[in-house]
């Protein structure tokens, strides 16, 4: 079965230094670029970290620091990347709690802007963990009938993920072939964040799930406890939290009365 899509979907996957979204670097990216028509674009970029590939990191993706050494750094092909990814929905293994966030911040870390306004993000490996409760390699022989070869390769990975997917759109009636019902049907937990510091709550109002505000609206944190902002802002968070931190901020200045009131000033004596 072929994906029905309104948009260009882009199926994707990273080879890391680890597995800390705020600390850890891209040592290799695979995207694949699938159009509404079922035309396919593909791309694979070994990336220098910059920093140190850890040898467990190594021992599992190949990667190694040598082999690096001359590759561009993410800054030097986020722009590329960017683009590619321009205007599409994006799906991948694991992708919604690890790959989209620390992509998220390797693009704003190289000052490239990222947010998933208008995308929609399907997470292959929760409908097969909801379905079947295995692994890539495993789902791979589950639904394609083949053996993955190269696993932990950022490519061979992508394209396993894309062909998992197209298998269960076959294999499962109640498994729409829609982008959004997919995107809904993969996610666990409505993330306002892609670390899932600030989720929705049941009344689609962002709130804290940590700490001594776990369960708060943020907009009522930040208006008792003016401290809080500044200090996720200046700690060890990852950029894409602070970002929809700020932007609630921003958004709560611009709906106050007082601003309004201010704002209001401010034209009346432009005009004067």
């Amino acid at each position: 079965m072929e994906l029905k899509l309104s948009k260009p979907i882009v199926f994707f996957d990273l080879e890391t230094t680890g597995i800390n979204i705020a600390s850890d670097r891209i040592v290799e990216i695979s995207i694949l670029k699938v159009y509404p028509n079922g035309t396919e674009e593909s791309k694979t970029w070994l990336v220098n970290p910059i920093i140190e590939i850890p040898k467990e990191a190594s021992d599992i993706h190949g990667i190694t620091n040598e082999k690096v050494l001359n590759e561009p750094t993410f800054k030097e092909l986020a722009s590329q990347v960017s683009m590619m990814i321009e205007g599409c929905d994006l799906a991948g293994f694991n992708s919604n709690r690890f790959d989209i966030p620390l992509l998220a911040e390797e693009m704003l870390r190289s000052g490239v802007n990222f947010d998933m306004n208008d995308r929609n993000s399907i997470d292959v490996q929760v409908i097969f963990h909801k379905k079947e409760e295995r692994t890539l390699s495993a789902g791979y022989k589950f639904y394609c009938e083949k053996d993955l070869k190269n696993a932990h390769s950022a490519e061979a990975d992508t394209r396993a993920t894309y062909e998992i997917l197209k298998a269960q759109l076959d294999k499962y009636d109640d498994v729409e072939n829609d982008v959004k019902f997919l995107d809904n049907f993969s996610t666990h937990i409505k993330r306002a964040d892609f670390a899932g510091f600030i989720l929705f709550d049941e009344d689609g109002d962002e709130m804290f799930s940590f700490g001594k505000y776990k369960g708060e609206k943020a907009v009522d944190v930040l208006t008792k406890d003016k401290g809080y902002f500044s200090w996720i802002q200046n700690a060890d968070f990852p950029l894409y939290t602070k970002k929809v931190l700020a932007g609630i901020k921003e958004r709560m200045h611009s709906n106050s009365p007082k601003s309004t009131l201010e704002d209001l000033k401010n034209k009346f004596n432009q005009k004067l």
